[in-house]
């Protein structure tokens, strides 16, 4: 029985780990991999401490902090189901069947958007991706399309210029949304192209991606490229989480001020609640509360001592 198993290990996972063996709680951290979305930004110019670092560099300080108490910390799990067995909570994994902790902390994230069109299945890992930190160096010198105009696709398309021959950026939308600062550096270099009002129809290819199709202003467009990046967004991963703990209209987990869920010993933290702004420094903080939060909640339930 542990005091409290964390499901996920991005920022905020990762953070309610270090807070957690703080305060001497017997803690198991399980994720399907580490860092989460973060390890997808190329750079991160906004982390307090850090003028400028990557994702995949944050996230490898988070651990070796973590690394540093005594907090058991198991990958490539994927979390099945959660449910409540009366005095403790029962996680399901699908390599370590089932585990059981006295409160929960849900820092499990987001999961990609499916662009959901003819040509995505067939070639996904084939050309079709959906992390350009991690498949952008298969496509050097090469053409690639970047779909999406929030800010996740602008980082694509500004870490692909950097290795790609040419990036075609396309949106639905009428303009590129984000920040102004990504928008005017997208829009000043020339290696990206942007086109707007344009709505996908499919991928195409042999083996391998060769082209993508859309339809801009009534006309039926075709590029040549060899890689397909989807950054149209993300959906919350609570497909396990208890019926009763209650999601918004976004499927968002819903918490308070103390990153409590509408079940007593449940707590959830980053992405996959429904706090507003979806930031690193943002996810590590809301991860400390929960931690604490799980803390006093325990000590009230006579299930620790107060520290």
């Amino acid at each position: 029985m542990h005091d409290v198993v964390i499901i996920g290990a991005g920022p905020a996972g990762l953070s309610a780990g270090v807070y957690c063996a703080r305060k001497m709680m017997d803690t198991l951290v399980v994720s399907a991999n580490i860092g989460g979305q973060a390890t997808w930004s190329w750079e991160v110019e906004n982390y307090l401490g850090y003028q400028l670092i990557t994702g995949v560099e944050l996230v490898e300080r988070f651990r070796e902090h973590l690394d540093n108490f005594s907090v058991e910390l198991r990958e490539g799990r994927n979390v099945t189901s959660l449910a409540n067995n009366r005095d403790a909570f029962i996680v399901a994994t699908d390599k370590d069947g089932e585990l059981e902790a006295r409160a929960v902390i849900v820092a499990s994230g987001k999961v990609p958007r499916m662009l959901n069109v003819p040509g995505e299945e067939t070639y996904r890992g084939r050309g079709v991706a959906y992390c350009s930190t991690c498949d952008g160096p298969l496509f050097r010198s090469k053409k690639v399309a970047v779909i999406g105009g929030g800010n996740s696709a602008l980082d694509a398309a500004l870490q692909l210029k950097q290795i790609a021959e040419r990036i075609y950026v396309i949106t639905m939308e009428d303009c590129l949304g984000g920040d102004e600062i990504r928008r005017k550096q997208v829009t000043a270099s020339d290696k990206i192209e942007v086109y707007t009002k344009a709505q996908v129809t499919a991928i195409r290819g042999d083996k391998f991606v060769q082209a993508i199709d859309f339809r801009r202003e009534e006309a039926e467009v075709s590029l040549e490229v060899a890689g397909v990046f989807i950054e149209i967004g993300s959906i919350p991963s609570t497909d396990f989480l208890l019926p009763e703990v209650e999601l918004n209209e976004l499927g968002e987990v819903v918490i308070d001020s103390n990153n409590r869920t509408s079940v007593p010993g449940i707590f959830a933290a980053g992405d996959v609640t429904n706090v507003v702004e979806k930031q690193i420094i943002i996810a590590a903080g809301e991860g400390a509360k929960a931690a604490l939060s799980a803390y006093a909640w325990l000590v009230d339930n006579g299930c620790l001592v107060a520290s």
